[in-house]
């Protein structure tokens, strides 16, 4: 989609299309994020949060007197803006702005009442998540829910769990390890392993009564592009699975921009010194936004000390040597037609993981005259959903 704000700005401009997105089940006004983003300097981090720090302050203040289904709305869009207002702190994690709008953003999602909060039991502790159960009688299919490299639980909420129970399905979205509520409260930083997570995950779901036990899909949103799949090919429970957006090989992302093969640059980047590699790691940063961003927000949720340790641990998230093959459920994989991270000049992540595939398999492409054509598709939210709880409706 054209950039129609921060023109000079990738990474800006996607998190306000995202922002803009979120407005299709209820989590932002177009009228609002355009008011605020039109305060924000280009490549401010400290202007953007004060900006949505503010839009967030003001719904949450309005909706202590408001009935309550107008706090309910206000209480949502307050969410999404608190959630965004941290979303570019992460290069200090000690920041304490991170920690105060991040639990203001899920005070006003839990008090909304869209959703019944869950703790999923995980490896000594637990796993935050939302139950939407599905009306009527009867068993009925599950959809479960995990965001990527920088979503939330709550945040899926406008990405597809809304929409579920509505089309006859229970959705249980959750927080692995690396993701918001798992990082900030129990510094469970990301696992490549992804299973280890999902298969608790489906245990809970099996608990849960009403749910047919024959018809459990998973669906991974962004970097979940590349869990969930990896997730089904050892977890066979799965009927099938959602790849939002496709991706083989996460690195990608990163190795696109730097001048050595793939095997050259995991050998760099896990040397103990390698001066080369963090000078152009530094004028990296400098050129383009959306690889400042990134290694902020890498160190922080892979617990890595540098930006070339979080090259290095980033590296590991592949389905490469057999692992794509072994997925046995139907696969959904999702193509953004300008993807921002997985695009390619000769060959997306999305077509890459489907090449890949031996099982049954659609790839789902979504284009710029749909307005869905950014990464996750997050200007054409309602659109995307639709097309793939239909997806499932066929597949299930």
């Amino acid at each position: 989609m054209k950039q129609i704000m921060f023109t000079e700005d990738p990474q800006f401009w996607f998190e306000t299309l995202r922002l803009f997105g979120h407005s299709s089940y209820g989590g932002s006004d177009f009228g609002e994020v355009v008011a605020a983003a039109s305060t924000v300097t280009a490549g401010d981090y400290d202007s953007w949060h004060d900006a949505y720090r503010a839009l967030a302050d003001r719904l949450y203040a309005e909706a202590a007197d408001a009935g309550p289904i107008t706090a309910r709305d206000l209480l949502l869009r307050a969410s999404t803006y608190y959630f965004s207002s941290e979303f570019f702190l992460h290069g200090d994690p000690a920041d304490p702005r991170i920690a105060a709008a991040y639990d203001r953003s899920v005070e006003c999602f839990r008090r909304a009442g869209v959703a019944e909060p869950v703790e999923i039991p995980y490896e000594g502790t637990v796993l935050q998540g939302y139950f939407y159960r599905a009306p009527g009688e009867g068993s009925k299919p599950v959809l479960i829910i995990h965001s990527g490299f920088d979503g939330s639980a709550e945040e899926c909420h406008f990405m597809g769990a809304a929409t579920g129970a509505e089309r006859g399905y229970h959705v249980l979205t959750f927080d692995g390890p690396g993701q918001p509520s798992a990082i900030r409260r129990d510094k469970l930083v990301f696992r490549p392993d992804w299973e280890h997570v999902v298969t608790p995950v489906v245990d809970f779901a099996l608990g849960l009564d009403g749910v047919d036990a024959s018809r459990i899909a998973l669906m991974g949103i962004s970097l979940g592009g590349v869990l969930a799949p990896r997730a089904a090919a050892f977890e066979p429970r799965l009927a099938a699975v959602v790849a939002v957006d496709g991706v083989y090989d996460a690195g990608s992302a990163v190795t696109s921009l730097l001048p050595w093969p793939r095997e050259e640059i995991v050998r760099r980047a896990n040397a103990p010194e390698d001066a080369e590699f963090d000078a152009i790691l530094a004028a990296g940063r400098e050129a383009s936004p959306t690889l400042r961003w990134a290694c902020d927000h890498g160190r922080y949720v892979l617990g890595a000390a540098t930006d070339r340790e979080f090259i290095a641990k980033y590296l590991e998230y592949t389905l490469e040597d057999g692992i794509a093959e072994k997925i046995t459920c139907p696969t959904l994989v999702c193509e953004a037609a300008d993807d921002l991270f997985f695009g390619g000049e000769t060959e997306t992540e999305p077509r890459r993981l489907y090449d890949h595939l031996n099982a049954p398999k659609t790839l789902m492409t979504f284009t710029a005259e749909e307005g869905a054509d950014a990464h996750c598709h997050v200007g054409a939210q309602r659109l995307a959903a639709g097309r793939i709880y239909d997806w499932l409706d066929r597949t299930l």
